[in-house]
């Protein structure tokens, strides 16, 4: 068991009473500070970066290893997270309207199982907020950008929601991630329907960034299929695999996904030429190896990262070296 797992997580799991969702504001709120000192971000730096470089989608990864999206929504601590090992970053998902998401509590641990369960509701500041912090935030490494619709926005006027968010993004990240599968904002999932995501990667569509489409590990195999077929006709540069699954509760994450997010990208790298981020039930190095042996160029850690920190990060960027 390591450091993080004996002594850190258990501090952080005491957090305001056990509340996963405070948990959460407070470790961004110390990220946040370790931001800010160069000195301390160095140190760290020497303590979990590997150096591991991939390029995929015309964009060079110091290591394969990222972090999803949904831990830093609104980027407050970038340079932090480099520090712990990651070689690329995804914040986000953000909305072209500020939204505080839904009722709380929205975030629920289930520790036996090494998962989480999350009806956040794309809770963020917006579009603007997130480009007037990136303007005045230096670059540390390859950033990701996941955008979503507004909750406030009918499903036919999603398509203008998503475009206003991408223009003002797209002079600070280097991709884009078209999210249209978090069960928790009524209606999204619809956005995978053919006719709905053939229009919206036409409209998205533009040269020199890379748009990337984030599935849901509930689609059947036909329905995959058609996702697949779209994003080949409409020049997607790749598919991130897999968002939560459905449940009634929320989207679960963690290890009770690994099974099913290593169909889903086998299927994909199966029947489709398009790079892969493989994101759902990391929790152990060879949950990744199996990912990336499924077929994934990239991987991305939230849950796993949650439970087991920046030693998994670590462990999986030296598994690929």
């Amino acid at each position: 068991m390591s450091a993080y797992e004996r002594g850190v997580r258990p501090a952080l799991f005491r957090i305001g009473g056990g509340d996963a969702e405070a948990a959460h504001e407070r470790t961004l709120r110390l990220l946040a500070v370790l931001a800010r000192r160069p000195r301390v971000l160095a140190g760290l730096r020497r303590l979990w970066q590997v150096a591991a470089p991939v390029t995929v989608f015309g964009i060079e990864f110091p290591n394969p290893v990222g972090l999803a999206a949904g831990l830093d929504k609104d980027g407050v601590a970038l340079a932090a997270w480099p520090a712990l090992g990651f070689g690329f970053v995804e914040v986000g998902t953000v909305t072209w309207h500020p939204q505080s998401g839904n009722d709380k509590p929205r975030l629920f641990r289930e520790p036996d199982r090494e998962a989480l369960v999350n009806r956040m509701g794309f809770n963020n500041r917006g579009a603007r907020a997130l480009a007037e912090r990136l303007a005045g935030t230096p670059r540390t490494g390859p950033l990701g950008i996941s955008l979503g619709k507004s909750r406030i926005t009918p499903l036919e006027s999603a398509v203008e929601d998503y475009v206003a968010s991408f223009t003002v993004l797209q002079p600070h990240g280097d991709y884009f991630v078209v999210n249209v599968s978090s069960p928790n904002t009524p209606g999204l999932r619809r956005l995978q329907d053919r006719a709905h995501l053939d229009e919206l990667l036409a409209a998205l569509r533009t040269p020199g960034k890379p748009i990337l489409v984030k599935i849901a590990p509930d689609l059947t195999d036909g329905a995959l299929s058609d996702v697949l077929a779209v994003c080949t006709e409409r020049g997607a540069a790749g598919i991130v695999a897999t968002n939560t699954t459905a449940t009634p509760r929320g989207g679960l994450s963690g290890r009770p996904l690994a099974e099913r997010a290593h169909e889903v990208v086998a299927l994909v790298a199966k029947e489709s030429p398009l790079p892969v981020i493989g994101v759902g039930g990391i929790t152990r190095p060879d949950d990744a190896l199996r990912l990336f042996d499924a077929g994934a160029s990239l991987v991305q850690l939230y849950t796993g990262f949650v439970y087991h920190g920046p030693g998994l990060v670590r462990a999986i960027a030296r598994a690929r070296r």
